[in-house]
């Protein structure tokens, strides 16, 4: 399927108004458990659109994007989430207020927050869809980014499958094709890839939407719809409720079971979506979304937009910081990020005979496979399932990744044993000097200086693993925050590390 440039535009006007859209008529249903016949919306018309947080933090992400480009990671966007972003519940709490604790992504999505494998992140996926269409191993690596601010494991999952589900939609509409696509950047035995697969074995087995949705709350059973209860319906007594904040698998399973059983129908996909309760204007905005992506803007009943127009409405913004341009309307929106996605997509698309830009099609089916080096394989997928405690970043010369064993806390006198894992950015061999900065009591394995040499890009492998360890002694205080330093012999960078650590029992 080849995409003009004038087809990807209307796409993405089309996502931002199925967001609205499936987001206004899924909120009335959000935080309820139950099931309704809906065919639209429920809520006071006169009120228009429904603010929703699923769209404001896009808001802001589009403002980092666009001031830092390719390079916007996890570090900026908590930045930019500190500095304007209101939200303080749930997860978005939880990740707040470990950023202002100074705990870095992924560790701040990860530490104390029973919210990690909740919804909050996969519902802002749309964002990176949108700047690399067709491009779903672009989408992910910033919805990777994105997720590790409030979330991890099954929450940041979610977020990865939407973002290359969307990604993909742009230049692809067969549905198992896009599935199998999206499916190759996650685990394929984590939860979110789990419940993917067992709405198509309902939809195959003749099962209703109805018994399909009491099949996922049964096998992937969240609380989300427990938080407002039954409302005016009785109690589901073969439904269990779920662990607090495990809720992100039954919400995507939602959100594939309206476009499986909707069977192409925007309006029908939506209002199935939306009528399964739990976290309602979520599965419904996220699924509005995805089909507006697919189908544009022609795909969407006229219906759908007389009441609510092309107004955004925010919540969860600080709009007294005036200094960020927050777009008020979908069509401010979609002007700004067609205008950013050529920074994004270099080299991803060409210009026709006629000026008109022309992107290039998904090639293949399973994108996850990247290539580290000439004897280094993983998947995308391999790359996430590791550890939420370790820390990340990314330079001219090197990139470095430091993963903690056996957790983030530290007992006296005994050892705690870092891995490293780094990739040489240059073709050629660095000699890396690394120092760590601890207090002057504990001691070092191999020693608090040492030397690493990375192997030569060309030719052979470019990551390099190592590892050390640390000993602490004389601890007084409940948090430690260690510093590794290390620099390229002969060259000018310096790179900086703070690994946080916290005492046991304190």
């Amino acid at each position: 399927m080849q995409l003009t440039f004038e087809a990807y535009k209307d796409k993405v006007r089309a996502c931002w108004l199925g967001k609205n859209i499936g987001g206004t008529l899924g909120a009335p249903f959000e935080c309820a458990r139950g099931v309704y016949e809906i065919d639209y919306y429920t809520h006071d018309l006169s009120k228009g659109v429904l603010p929703n947080d699923d769209l404001d933090l896009q808001l802001i992400w589009l403002n980092a994007a666009e001031r830092y480009g390719k390079n916007v990671n996890a570090q900026i966007l908590g930045e930019y989430w500190i500095s304007y972003i209101v939200a303080d519940w749930s997860e978005y709490g939880a990740g707040r207020n470990n950023l202002r604790y100074g705990l870095e992504p992924p560790i701040s999505g990860w530490y104390h927050n029973h919210n990690k494998d909740s919804c909050g992140c996969f519902i802002r996926s749309e964002i990176w869809a949108c700047l690399a269409p067709g491009h779903p191993e672009i989408a992910v690596k910033y919805a990777y980014e994105d997720a590790i601010c409030d979330h991890a494991d099954e929450g940041m999952y979610g977020e990865i499958f939407c973002a290359a589900l969307q990604s993909a939609a742009f230049v692809e509409n067969n549905r198992q094709k896009l599935v199998e696509i999206a499916l190759s950047y996650i685990p394929k035995d984590c939860a979110i890839a789990g419940v993917v697969k067992l709405v198509f074995e309902c939809f195959e087995k003749g099962l209703d939407w109805k018994e399909a949705r009491k099949v996922i709350l049964q096998q992937y059973p969240g609380s989300f719809g427990m938080l407002g209860g039954y409302r005016d319906q009785e109690p589901e007594a073969d439904i269990p409720v779920g662990s607090l904040g495990y809720d992100a698998p039954s919400n995507i399973g939602i959100m594939m079971l309206g476009w499986i059983y909707g069977e192409g129908d925007f309006s029908r996909s939506i209002c199935i979506a939306a009528g399964c309760c739990e976290d309602g204007d979520c599965t419904a905005g996220t699924l509005g979304a995805l089909l507006g992506i697919l189908y544009a803007t022609a795909g969407i009943e006229e219906k759908w937009l007389l009441p609510i127009g092309d107004e955004i409405k925010t919540i969860s913004i600080d709009r007294t910081k005036g200094c960020l341009p927050i777009p008020n309307t979908v069509t401010q929106l979609t002007e700004r990020v067609v205008a950013l996605m050529p920074v994004f997509m270099h080299g991803c698309y060409k210009m026709g005979e006629k000026g008109e830009i022309l992107f290039a099609p998904v090639k293949q089916v399973d994108r996850g496979t990247t290539r580290t080096g000439v004897f280094d394989y993983e998947t995308f997928a391999d790359k996430i399932s590791g550890s939420p405690v370790r820390i990340q970043k990314s330079g001219c010369l090197f990139d470095i990744c430091v993963r903690y064993e056996g957790g983030i806390y530290i007992s006296e006198d005994t050892e705690k044993v870092f891995q490293i894992k780094i990739t040489n950015n240059l073709h050629s061999q660095q000699w890396l000097e690394c120092r760590l900065h601890l207090p002057s009591e504990w001691t070092a394995r191999p020693g608090k200086t040492m030397s690493i040499n990375l192997n030569q890009r060309h030719g052979g492998s470019s990551v390099t693993k190592s590892a050390f360890a640390i000993t602490p002694h004389g601890i007084q205080q409940g948090r430690y925050d260690i510093l590794l330093e290390i620099k390229s012999a002969g060259r000018l960078s310096k790179m900086y590390l703070t690994l946080p650590l916290f005492v046991e029992g304190l």
